[in-house]
């Protein structure tokens, strides 16, 4: 069963939008679903991905008007009740309308680091511009595409590892030059398919 199901429910999203996905997660039904994983799809739905769930799995793509206008609609909300997936939320408004707004994610200071600052900093490279405050981050997706050539540090932290490789299911690793995740190793303390995962995604 491939885990954490945020993450490939936001890879399903993304890459989409350029052409690939949808992923279908099997395994794990709406009985088996965690209240943070529900809520997650939500807050996914809000911003323009499509989710479908059957009796054992659940499946992510784009909406109809993410689909055919190749962006996730921009998003303001309140990620207190779901703080470490709020994480795969800030890469996913690299690919949005507009400017988006995590709140109330002071908890991400007293991660493996601290993620708010490093979220920030490293969505930068990506050419995104990011208003850090003590629990909030605001991110405005660059206007022409995520900047190729960019080395995102992870900080030690494998959920930074793991949300930062969504970048290349958006175009980015198709790009002249690529990007690339340091450490991304550190990904297998969550989820010891991810890698091989990811590159199925891409793939499609």
């Amino acid at each position: 069963m491939l885990r954490p199901l945020p993450i490939f429910s936001a890879a399903g999203a993304i890459s989409a939008l350029s052409g690939g996905g949808p992923v279908r997660v099997e395994g794990v039904g709406p009985r088996e679903h965690s209240r943070g994983d529900v809520r997650f799809a939500e807050m996914l739905e809000r911003m323009g991905a499509g989710i479908a769930m059957g009796e054992n799995w659940i499946e992510a793509g784009a909406g109809a008007a993410a689909h055919s206008g190749g962006k996730l609609r921009a998003i303001d909300a309140d990620f207190n009740h779901i703080p470490d997936a709020a994480m795969t939320i800030a890469v996913a408004a690299l690919f949005a309308d507009g400017a988006s707004v995590l709140r109330n994610i002071g908890s991400w200071r007293v991660k493996e680091t601290d993620r708010i600052a490093a979220m920030a900093k490293e969505l930068r490279k990506l050419g995104a511009a990011v208003e850090e405050g003590a629990d909030f981050l605001r991110i405005a997706p660059p206007a022409t595409g995520l900047a190729a050539g960019a080395s995102i540090d992870t900080y030690d932290d494998h959920r930074m590892a793991m949300c930062f490789s969504l970048a290349a299911l958006g175009g980015v690793a198709r790009a002249h030059q690529r990007s690339a995740v340091r450490e991304q190793d550190l990904s297998r303390v969550t989820s010891t398919r991810w890698r091989g995962s990811l590159h199925e995604i891409g793939d499609d």
